[in-house]
């Protein structure tokens, strides 16, 4: 490496004061290594050297360093090129022979040189990442027994793709573990349905949207859904992503569609960022509230290609709060309605019809000498019994409630004299038939009936049929009492 060029520059002169740390090292040791191999039948040389990892180390300690440049020395912390040469344990350890298998496999396969990425270390023990390029030389072609190999350093790179992976893998592990249901969705085709329709000159979506239902359902099947996270498949019961993307019709349906369409309006009048609470569907059928955050990414607003749907479990909590509303207005014995609910309801008819009105009252007979006689388990047990008779009879727009201890009222809009004493024949019909499967206790029920005239206040015909329930309570306890002094005369 000492021939002399036009400029008086030498081959050697080059080699010092590449701008490259520069190795010129002898491979002929590794040459004899691979045509051995050859020789022996190897064809998979990288399966071969991972069954015998000592043969990548017999190939490192084959090759011969024979000179280095002073980028070289003062890449690795070297006093000098001797003291580099002296010290290659410690500049190619522990993730060296790694990279090393690989390099052989190239070399396997072509003849002019290697390229990868390796691990070295300085003198001084500090880490470097370095970009291998190694190049057999014209006129070695034959024994290989002069390589140059260049070491770039590209451990600042490989440190921020590093701090680039952890980010990413930080950001992966917050989606993937987040308690909460993320979707990475794709609005991208919906922008662009809505812009259509702009420029076509609606300014009124909102009615657009009620002549065009269709146009609803067209933007509900533009989104494409990119990810969602695992409390995602555990929410809607799926067994894996493939499984919640193909079945997505089940999980927005029914009253999803209303809400979407809101969600359309406010996308509409520019609103990126939403939240609302919204039905969603398991895939079992189980109804999901949820409360929805739906955001567009910061540098995503012009196009919506990358839109976050963050759904939040409420199911628990609107069942507690449905609970509650039936608390408020349910008796929980009977699971009728309450006394307060039957007073807004009157006030409701009488507000708002339809009329005419029919009232009928009920009273359940004997409670009082159930309590006292059998306690208070046998009579609640007669109350739930008569709950489970007005429940059968009574159905919408009709409406069943306790109003008392052993008091019972049914409310019918739109309904007159007849219906009335059809349903109170129905509720006798079922009082008998209730007896049938417990006989150790009989149900008894007084009815009274009253129709509202128009104009009247509906508490008066309450007051009617009250009277009239007490009147026809006295003449049946009249009978039974005149049966029972009739019976000893006849025996």
């Amino acid at each position: 490496m000492d021939n002399v060029g036009k400029a008086g520059v030498t081959e050697n002169s080059i080699f010092d004061l590449a701008p490259l740390p520069l190795w010129l090292e002898d491979f002929g040791g590794v040459k004899a290594l691979l045509e051995a191999w050859r020789a022996d039948g190897v064809r998979d040389l990288r399966a071969h050297l991972e069954e015998n990892p000592e043969l990548v180390r017999e190939a490192a300690l084959s090759i011969r360093v024979l000179k280095v440049n002073e980028r070289a020395v003062a890449l690795f912390e070297a006093k000098d090129a001797a003291d580099l040469i002296d010290n290659l344990d410690v500049v190619f350890s522990r993730d060296m022979l790694s990279s090393h298998l690989g390099e052989l496999c190239q070399l396997w396969e072509r003849s002019d040189g290697f390229e990868s990425q390796a691990v070295n270390y300085t003198l001084t023990g500090r880490r470097l990442d370095v970009q291998l390029r190694a190049r057999i030389l014209p006129g070695a072609e034959h024994d290989w027994s002069r390589v140059i190999v260049s070491t770039e350093n590209i451990t600042e790179l490989m440190q921020q793709r590093r701090q680039l992976v952890e980010k990413e893998n930080f950001a992966r592990g917050l989606f993937e573990h987040s308690p909460i249901s993320l979707w990475v969705e794709d609005f991208s085709a919906v922008k662009m349905l809505l812009e259509g329709v702009r420029a076509s000159g609606v300014e009124d979506f909102r009615t657009f949207t009620d002549v065009h239902p269709e146009f609803v359902s067209r933007c509900m099947s533009e989104i494409r859904v990119i990810d969602v996270n695992q409390y995602t498949l555990d929410l809607f019961e799926a067994r894996d992503k493939e499984m919640l993307l193909r079945r997505l019709g089940e999980v927005f349906r029914d009253n999803m569609r209303q809400h979407f369409r809101e969600q359309l309006v406010d996308l509409w009048d520019g609103k990126l960022f939403q939240q609302r609470e919204v039905v969603n569907y398991a895939l079992s059928g189980e109804e999901l509230h949820v409360h929805m955050q739906f955001s567009v990414f910061p540098g995503r607003e012009s196009d919506w290609s990358l839109v976050q749907v963050a759904l939040t479990d409420i199911t628990a909590r609107k069942k507690a709060e449905a609970y509650l509303e039936f608390l408020g207005k349910h008796d929980i014995l009977t699971k009728l309605c309450n006394r307060s609910f039957f007073v807004d309801e009157l006030n409701r008819l009488e507000r708002k019809g339809p009329e005419p009105v029919a009232v009928i009252l009920a009273d359940l007979d004997g409670l009082k000498l159930a309590n006292d006689s059998m306690g208070h388990a046998a009579g609640d047990a007669l109350l739930r019994r008569a709950g489970e008779i007005f429940k059968e009879a009574v159905t919408a727009p009709s409406t069943a409630a306790r109003i008392g201890g052993d008091e019972f009222a049914v409310l019918m809009p739109s309904c007159g004299l007849t219906d009335g004493r059809q349903m109170i024949a129905t509720l006798q019909e079922l009082v008998e038939v209730n007896n049938q499967f417990y006989g150790s206790t009989r149900l008894a029920l007084s009815f009274g009936l009253s129709i509202s005239s128009p104009g009247e206040r509906l508490e008066d015909v309450v007051m009617r049929a009250d009277e009239d329930m007490y009147r026809n309570k006295r003449d049946r306890s009249a009978r039974v009492t005149k049966e029972q002094e009739v019976e000893p005369r006849g025996a």
